[in-house]
């Protein structure tokens, strides 16, 4: 834990995470997770919704073996709960983490996020020294745009925070806003929310490089 988190909690200024929702109500989906077949060693997607959702990963990544640990509707608070069960015992060599989308709409600061993030980070590297972590920014989605500034906050603070730390930062913001400042049309699905295989697509080109 370092000196800055440690800092926080004694002055008061920040609660452990994990305190926000009730993680448990996720356990039927983490218990049919738990159920598959997964490899050590290999490369976890872990996250809310916008991983659960991606269909056929291991079609958009045939080079490599790659498993889905997405729980849908997940916070950060919620996936170091379960970060055992996901990701530090299976001691993958690389974890793509997807979190803070929800985080933000739930009403979260985008302080009290990257402090939840660095308590999951932390517990990684400890437990599961040899993994790579590489996070992903939060995404655009029409149906959260009124919330905008406080995902580009986030974001803002999130690449600050891997930079620092030397984890991989990779931003999904950016290549999917069009130049007129807008979303880019026709990247999601009827909710707005969860994306179409033209938004996967530009995740795709994102993450390809570093999975292999």
């Amino acid at each position: 834990m370092s000196q800055r988190i440690i800092c926080l909690l004694l002055l008061g200024m920040i609660t452990l995470p994990g305190l926000a929702q009730d993680p448990m109500r996720f356990q039927a989906e983490i218990d049919t997770i738990k159920a598959k077949n997964t490899p050590k060693e290999g490369i976890i997607f872990t996250g809310s919704s916008s991983i659960r959702l991606w269909p056929d990963l291991n079609d958009w990544f045939p080079e490599v073996e790659v498993i889905n640990h997405g729980f849908g509707g997940s916070e950060t608070s919620d996936l170091l709960h379960y970060a055992d069960e996901l990701i530090i015992k299976h001691q993958p060599r690389k974890v793509f983490i997807y979190e803070g989308d929800n985080d933000v709409n739930s009403g979260k600061a985008a302080a009290r996020i990257i402090t939840d993030m660095e308590f999951l980070v932390r517990k990684i590297e400890k437990e599961s020294p040899n993994t790579e972590i590489l996070i992903l920014s939060a995404k655009p989605s029409e149906e959260r745009w009124h919330l905008r500034a406080k995902y580009e906050e986030y974001n803002t603070l999130l690449k600050a925070f891997c930079n620092e730390n030397n984890y991989i930062f990779i931003d999904v913001w950016i290549p999917m806003i069009a130049e007129n400042g807008d979303i880019i049309p026709n990247l999601f699905k009827e909710d707005r929310l969860h994306m179409n295989e033209k938004g996967y697509k530009i995740w795709q080109s994102l993450i390809s490089p570093y999975v292999k």
